[in-house]
């Protein structure tokens, strides 16, 4: 069973900027052969892609709607992934959970952290 968990959310004005961290803490393999990805889900709405990264790091990519302005990564020796999120805006309000993904003969297991909450006000 894989365990993650999220931490940094905050509450920052509009053009603010946050750093998100999610750590495995537990996993059943090595935290290179888990691709993170980085959701976020809004009040009455329902869950919003923001930004995935392969196991090496050497492949990112973000929803258009964050573009140039987040920008995911990741530490495997310390088995976490960031989400840096500048000029942050109201829209960005939301719980933001990272997900890992990992690929075992023919199935795909994922599993999800608790989420953080980021509160960005105007």
């Amino acid at each position: 069973q894989v365990q993650l968990v999220e931490s940094g959310g905050g509450s920052v004005p509009a053009g603010g900027s946050l750093n998100l961290s999610c750590i495995c803490t537990r996993s059943g393999y090595s935290f290179i052969n888990y691709a993170m990805a980085w959701f976020r889900q809004a009040p009455a709405k329902g869950r919003e892609f923001v930004a995935n990264i392969a196991g090496t790091g050497m492949t990112t990519y973000q929803a258009n709607s964050v573009k140039g302005r987040f920008m995911i990564s990741r530490d495997n020796a310390k088995n976490t992934v960031y989400l840096q999120m500048n000029n942050l805006q109201p829209g960005d309000t939301a719980v933001y959970s990272c997900k890992a993904v990992v690929g075992v003969l023919d199935f795909t297991y994922d599993y999800w952290g608790q989420g953080t909450q980021v509160t960005v006000s105007s």
